[in-house]
């Protein structure tokens, strides 16, 4: 493929310049405004042209490592003197790269640990990119301690996301300690709910959930504005229509009389009161898995299957498509299994999302049909060229996953309006999920009232 030139937008000119500028950034930058680019080109300009910068590590998720950001810089002629090597595979194989003479090296964040163990005090990069920040947010997890670890040996850092507080300003303290190490914020996680929070959720033993203190957003706001950049896609980009289409579909009256009965009698085992996050998750999900069609039988790979209803609206939609390339996302492997023996008949070329080649595949347009699941498609990789057609085959209560994993198609080069089409079972779990989503209310929170309203109701209607 013949190298493209760059013509940066204005705002990309902006976020370039400040990258080289600046020694920690954060660009919270709108889905599909170009972040990787726009780092490299800044990348390219400290190392050939400034001589500020050695070596470079990126930190992404193990699909954009994979293809990415070589994918990226492979495409545009400014930046083919850089060498981008993925650190990825097995212990010989990610030892074996990070010995080979390059520029810039990608290792996908589970790795991360590993890698801040493997140098210890020997840190060779003096610059760190980490492509969605918002997967450091977890102060408590071991990739933001080890990265927390080697900070001060990191001379340049910049953080990437379009999504940096996905479940409410709870989230920031982790992701500006790694840029500021606690400058702005403060240099603990405690100090910071103390000075800007007030317990919201809780029992007699833990604080479920926080709520920012009156005007503490903007506060905080204030304190990060000179380290962080924040641009929305809508205010820069000339973007096709996004039209989303939800489906509802009916369950037949056995079907929807034995969903009533398994909701009922896993709701009558939980006193609405006692409700916790870990319980209902595990609830919502056995809710969810009846809506797709099949469930699993308790600690074990099995699942019984208990309608086609949804199998059959996708088949419906496939049929309406005409053959146009679908990029379908499921829940649960007993989805993407039962999808896959339901295409078999239809002759089509269907691809999983495993790697680099099959995006290849989907962009070049020899596949009809792409099955991914959000978390291993929703970062960063672009899959515009492919097609215009999002199908949801099963929701769930991530509003990130879901923002993130539509802007898959829904970015910058997308040329077609794109549709998204979820496949929503009336009357069950399913509404509640698209009710949260639509109110962009996908938090723990919405996800443990929804449920507690509804055990109250069932109760009282007995």
């Amino acid at each position: 493929m013949e190298n493209q030139e760059f013509k940066p937008h204005e705002y990309q000119k902006y976020c370039i310049s400040r990258c080289i500028t600046d020694d920690k950034l954060g660009l919270f930058l709108d889905m599909g405004l170009g972040k990787t680019v726009i780092t490299l080109t800044a990348v390219n300009d400290l190392i050939y042209n400034r001589f500020l910068v050695n070596k470079v590590l990126v930190i992404a998720p193990k699909k954009v490592a994979e293809d990415t950001w070589t994918r990226e810089q492979e495409k545009w002629e400014h930046l083919k003197l850089l060498k981008v090597t993925p650190v990825l595979g097995t212990l010989t194989k990610r030892v074996k790269a990070l010995n080979l003479p390059s520029n810039i090296y990608v290792i996908n964040r589970e790795n991360v640990e590993w890698l801040v163990d493997y140098y210890k005090n020997d840190w060779p990069f003096d610059m760190v990119i980490i492509d969605e920040l918002s997967s450091f947010k977890n102060n408590n997890s071991k990739r933001f301690k080890a990265l927390k670890c080697v900070r001060p040996l990191i001379k340049r850092i910049v953080g990437l996301t379009g999504t940096p507080a996905p479940n409410g300003y709870i989230d920031l303290w982790a992701q500006i300690y790694l840029l500021d190490q606690g400058e702005r914020l403060g240099k603990f996680i405690t100090h910071y709910r103390e000075n800007y929070f007030n317990p919201d959720k809780r029992d007699s033993q833990r604080i479920f959930t926080y709520k920012p203190k009156e005007n503490a957003v903007e506060t905080i706001k204030k304190r990060i504005s000179d380290i962080c950049i924040s641009l929305s896609a809508k205010d820069y980009l000339q973007m096709p229509e996004k039209v989303v289409d939800n489906r509802y579909i009916k369950l037949d009256i056995k079907t929807e009389k034995q969903y009533k009965e398994f909701e009922r009698e896993m709701f009558l085992q939980i006193n609405e009161d006692e409700i916790d996050v870990a319980s209902a998750a595990a609830l919502s999900n056995k809710l969810l898995q009846f809506c797709n069609g099949a469930v699993y039988k308790d600690d074990s790979k099995d699942y019984v299957e208990v309608h086609d209803c949804k199998i059959e609206a996708l088949l419906e939609l496939i049929e309406e498509a005409q053959r146009q390339p679908l990029l379908i996302f499921y829940n649960f492997k007993h989805d993407l299994e039962r999808i896959q023996k339901a295409l078999k008949k239809l002759q089509l070329r269907i691809g999983i999302l495993k790697d680099s080649t099959d995006i290849a595949k989907w962009n070049n347009k020899e596949l009809d049909v792409l099955l991914a699941h959000p978390a291993s498609a929703a970062y960063g990789l672009n899959l515009q060229d492919g097609g215009n057609h999002i199908v949801w085959f099963g929701l769930n209560y991530s509003l990130e996953l879901y923002q993130q994993a539509n802007a898959r198609l829904y970015r910058q080069g997308q040329k077609n309006t794109v549709f998204i089409h979820n496949l929503v079972i009336d009357g069950c779990r399913d509404i509640d999920v698209i009710d949260a989503l639509e109110n962009k209310n996908s938090s723990q929170e919405a996800l443990l009232e929804s449920l507690k309203a509804r055990i109250k109701k069932i109760k009282e209607e007995m």
